[in-house]
C-alpha cells in the first residue's frame, strides 16, 4: 500500500517551488485515515447584505424537512439536505438601518442604538482568534460593509476591490518584491523590539496603576509581534496556482449579480487553496441593478410600501442575488476537500441585518445556514413575535469550527437543534 505525502508538498524547479492543491494522496493509509479526515480543517463563511429578503418569497409556509420551497428557494433546491432556513431570529435590535454593526457580533440590544453603539467581537474575527495563524489569512473581510470587529470593539476595514483581494491572494510578486516585503517585516519587527524594551524601562520608574496601563499596551505589543513573525513565515511561501484568471475589471454596484459571483469565486478559491478558513463578505447595492425587468433601484424597490409593482421588480433582485448563491453552493459542492466536498467542511450563513427593509424592521431575519457540521433541519421555525436570539446559533457555529465556548454576543444558550 503507497504511503501518504506530506500535505506541505513543493513542486522543486530552479529557485521555484509550487505549492500543490490538497490531494487525497495527502491522506494517511490504514486506521489513521478515519482520524485525517476529522481532523481536516473547518471553515465558515459568514455572508450579508443589507436590504433583508421580502418574507413571503423568503420563507416557507411549512416547517421542517418536507416544506414547500418559496420562490426563492426553489433555486436553493438542489441542497435541501445540507441546508436549514430559520425563520423567528434576530438579535432583539430595534429598527433602522444602523443595526447592520450588530449583525455578526450579536451584542446586547442596549449596545446598538442608533446614536451609541458598544459593540464587541464579530463572528469571524472570534474564529480567527483561535485558529487564523494556521493559515496565510487569520481571515478575510470583504466586499464593504460595517459587519467585521476586533475584540475592543474597533470595526474593521473590508476590501473592497476583488481584483486587489485576489492579487494579495494569489499573485507573487517579483523577487526583489519579495525581499522588500520580508524586510520590512523585519524591519517593523525591530521597531516593536526598541519599543518594548523602552517601555519595560519606564515601568520601573510609574506607580502601580501606570503598570497596569503599561502591560496592557505590552499586551498589544505582543500581539502585533506574533503577527508580524506570522507574516514574515507566510511572506517566505509560495502563494498557490490557481486555475482563474486575474479578474481585469471591478463591477459597480449596478452590475450586482457579476459583482457577487467575481467574489464568490475569490472566497471559493481562498477557501480551496487554505489561504484563510474564516471569511466574511458583504454583497447588495442600493444602485438599480442590471436585471431584466428592473428598471428602479433596489434601495427604492426595497421600500416597497406593499406597492404590486415595486415588490415585483424587489422579487427579480431578491431572486437572482438567491440564484447566485445556489451557483457559489453549488461550486462548493463540487470542489472536494479529503473525501468530503468543500460545502461538507464548511459553515456558510447568508443572511441580512433587516427583516423587513420597507419598515427598517430587524426582526425576523432571512437565514440560510448550508453546509457544515450540522444536523439539517430543512425550515427551523421559531416564534416571529419573540424571536429567538441570533447569538445562539453563533455558539452553535463556533462549536463547528471546533472552539469551545458556552456563550458568545448576547446569547443565553446554544442552538440545539441543529
Amino acid at each position: 500500500m503507497a504511503a501518504s505525502i506530506p500535505r506541505r508538498t513543493f513542486l522543486q524547479a530552479t529557485g521555484v517551488a509550487i505549492g500543490l492543491p490538497f490531494l487525497e494522496a495527502m491522506l494517511p493509509v490504514g486506521k489513521a485515515h478515519a482520524r485525517m479526515v476529522e481532523a481536516l480543517p473547518r471553515r465558515t463563511v459568514l455572508i450579508g447584505q443589507p436590504l433583508g429578503m421580502y418574507g413571503p418569497n423568503f420563507f416557507p409556509e411549512q416547517s421542517g424537512s418536507e416544506y414547500v420551497p418559496s420562490r426563492y428557494l426553489k433555486h436553493l433546491e438542489s441542497h435541501r439536505q445540507q441546508m436549514t432556513v430559520i425563520s423567528g431570529m434576530s438579535h432583539r435590535y430595534a429598527a433602522g438601518h444602523y443595526a447592520e454593526v450588530g449583525l455578526f457580533t450579536g451584542v446586547a440590544p442596549e449596545f446598538i442604538r442608533e446614536k451609541s453603539i458598544k459593540n464587541g467581537i464579530s463572528l469571524d474575527q472570534e474564529m480567527a482568534a483561535h485558529i487564523g495563524n494556521k493559515t496565510r489569512f487569520s481571515s478575510l473581510i470583504l466586499g464593504g460593509g460595517d459587519v467585521a470587529w476586533n475584540r475592543r470593539g474597533v470595526r474593521l476595514p473590508a476590501e473592497t476591490r476583488a481584483v486587489q483581494m485576489f492579487r494579495k491572494l494569489f499573485i507573487a510578486g517579483s523577487p526583489a518584491q519579495q525581499n522588500q516585503e520580508i524586510q520590512r517585516l523585519q524591519n517593523g519587527q525591530s521597531i516593536l523590539d526598541d519599543v518594548r524594551d523602552q517601555i519595560q524601562s519606564l515601568n520601573r520608574r510609574v506607580g502601580p496603576n501606570d503598570r497596569l496601563r503599561l502591560e496592557s499596551y505590552l499586551s498589544s505589543l505582543r500581539e502585533a509581534e506574533q503577527s508580524l513573525a506570522q507574516d514574515e513565515l507566510w511572506s517566505k511561501t509560495p502563494k498557490p496556482p490557481v486555475s482563474m484568471a486575474v479578474p481585469t475589471s471591478e463591477f459597480s454596484g449596478a452590475q450586482l449579480i457579476e459583482r457577487s459571483r467575481q467574489w464568490y469565486d475569490i472566497v471559493r478559491l481562498a477557501l480551496e487553496t487554505d489561504s484563510t478558513r474564516v471569511i466574511s463578505l458583504w454583497l447588495g447595492t442600493q444602485e438599480r441593478p442590471e436585471i431584466a425587468g428592473v428598471n428602479i433601484g433596489h434601495h427604492d424597490a426595497s421600500h416597497h410600501g406593499q406597492d404590486p409593482a415595486k415588490l415585483e421588480q424587489l422579487s427579480l433582485i431578491e431572486e437572482a442575488e438567491i440564484k447566485a448563491f445556489g451557483e457559489f453552493l453549488d461550486k462548493m459542492q463540487a470542489s472536494r476537500d479529503g473525501d468530503q466536498s468543500l460545502l461538507d467542511r464548511t459553515a456558510v450563513l447568508y443572511t441580512s441585518n433587516l427583516g423587513n427593509s420597507s419598515s427598517h424592521d430587524n426582526n425576523n431575519l432571512p437565514i440560510v445556514l448550508a453546509g457544515g457540521s450540522f444536523k439539517h433541519r430543512g425550515h427551523l421555525a421559531f416564534d416571529t413575535k419573540q424571536n429567538t436570539l441570533m447569538a445562539n446559533l453563533f455558539v452553535r457555529m463556533l462549536h463547528h469550527m471546533q472552539i469551545e465556548a458556552e456563550r458568545f454576543g448576547a446569547s443565553t444558550s446554544v442552538l440545539s437543534e441543529i
